[in-house]
């Protein structure tokens, strides 16, 4: 019986690596979607719109990564 035991045991474990996995990937491909959501609203300010927020068009990839990590 120990053994039969065991190796529900260890299947269990599995399954809960695998599913966490999954749940890692899916939240980064969520960040990703999101900062590329991002970077594509601030690319398509003009550059006056820009200057009126305090931005340059050289921050606008970091400003995307920080707001989608700090989300």
């Amino acid at each position: 019986m120990a053994f039969a035991q065991d190796i529900r045991t260890i299947e269990a474990g599995l399954a809960q690596r695998i599913a966490t996995a999954f749940k890692t990937v899916a939240a980064r491909y969520a960040q990703y979607r999101l900062e590329a959501k991002t970077y594509k609203a601030l690319s398509a300010l003009s550059d006056r719109e820009l200057e009126d927020l305090g931005l340059n068009r050289s921050g606008l990839r970091s400003i995307a990564h920080e707001a989608a990590t700090h989300n």
